[in-house]
Parts: C-alpha cells; structure tokens; sequence
C-alpha cells in the first residue's frame, strides 16, 4: 500500500484543495488529510475540530482517505504513517518556491525517506485560497464554485 500525506490548515478546505486531493486518490493506495496547525495564522474561521469533522464528513464515503489532526512536523508524521511522500498543491510560482525549499529539508530530515510531490491544481481551481474564500464569504457573496455545500452550510452556522 502506497501512502502519502497532504498536510495544511483547510481553514476552510476548499474545491481547491478537493481537487489536490482528488488527484492524489487517482495516484495512491491512501491519502492522509492532515490538518495542521500554523502558528503563524493568529485568527482561525473553523477550530481544528470543526475541520476535523467537516473533512471527515466530505470523505466519508471514499475509504482513500483518512483524515488526521496530528500534532508535530508533517515529515515525522509521514514517517510515523508509513507514507512515501508530502503532496503539495502548487497554484503559482510564488507557491514553488517555498515549496523547494521545505522539500529539500523534509528530504533531509526523513534521511530521503520522505519525498514531496507537488500537483497542480486545475485551472478551475488555481486562484482559488482559504483567505480568498473567507473575503467572499464575508462580502457575503456566493460561495458555490469554491466550496462543497457542506463547508458553506457550516460557515453560514457560524455567520
């Protein structure tokens, strides 16, 4: 079984992301969705619960995906889960950039156990952001073409 991990904060998870994902099941035994905390962002929409439950949810009917908050540095998480590899999702090339540079440290650090692969979103989905979405949603505008209904119905809950 091949596995591979795909970590962000999916605050919300958008059809971006859906799609990076979608991608991954296409390529791979299992995908772990692992929703990770960025100490960076200060202000969070959904609590790593709610997104726990809100991924779950999406995905409980595909049994490729697992979905995790673990606690800890992504590569270690994907050498605890027995995964080949860090999946990115790359929209421009600002995104390619950072992402070299963790790739090489990951590589590193897993002692070239744990590669990165990077996937394209489609072209339907490369401007669409969580941060992105949030602003829409807040101009309370429709949110159809970036997120599952289910995401919407949570962040109308919360509005």
């Amino acid at each position: 079984m091949i596995k591979v991990i795909y970590p962000g904060s999916f605050d919300p998870i958008t059809k971006g992301h859906m799609n990076i994902i979608e991608q991954a099941c296409n390529l791979f035994d299992e995908v772990i969705v692992a929703i990770m905390h960025n100490p960076d962002k200060k202000e969070h929409f959904f609590t790593v619960e709610e997104r726990l439950e809100i991924i779950k949810e999406i995905y409980k009917d595909n049994p490729k995906v697992k979905v995790m908050a673990p606690v800890g540095a992504t590569v270690d998480i994907a050498l605890e889960e027995g995964c080949v590899a860090i999946i990115r999702g790359l929209r421009s090339v600002s995104d390619y950039e950072y992402e070299i540079q963790i790739q090489q440290i990951n590589k590193e650090i897993s002692n070239n156990k744990v590669n990165t692969i990077c996937l394209f979103a489609d072209k339907d989905y490369q401007f669409v952001s969580s941060s992105v979405v949030k602003e829409v949603f807040h101009l309370k505008k429709d949110l159809t073409r970036y997120l599952d209904p289910i995401v919407i119905s949570k962040m109308n809950e919360k509005r």
